[in-house]
């Protein structure tokens, strides 16, 4: 009995992934475009740059998992050694920091405006 479903698994987890990367990437395009108007100073854009690199490597990484995964399930069925998740798990965790950060400069800024 093999307990491989073809494809629908690994796809819907990178599906997921890129989600989440579209969604960084989205929340950092806004954080381009108000930043700078809301603190003043251009260097605020940094952090949108960088929210914006995050998702591109974020969506890379899963899609490159994805084909990883898929390859070793196609060949040798669920018995196969599956690549490990620790490059999207180091995007996770600098996708939760930038996110962090940015409500942090939500917070303080509201404060500063009450």
């Amino acid at each position: 009995m093999t307990l491989f479903d073809p494809g629908l698994q690994p796809e819907r987890t990178e599906l997921a992934w890129r989600r989440t990367a579209l969604a960084l990437g989205a929340g950092s395009l806004v954080a381009l475009r108000l930043f700078p108007v809301a603190f003043g100073h251009p260097a605020w854009a940094f952090g949108g740059v960088a929210g914006l690199v995050a998702a591109a490597a974020l969506w890379l990484a899963a899609r490159r998992r994805y084909r990883a995964v898929n390859g070793v399930l196609e060949r040798e069925g669920d018995r196969g050694m599956l690549p490990g998740a620790s490059p999207i798990a180091a995007l996770a965790v600098v996708a939760l920091g930038i996110g962090l950060v940015s409500l942090a400069v939500v917070i303080v800024t509201a404060l500063r405006t009450a």
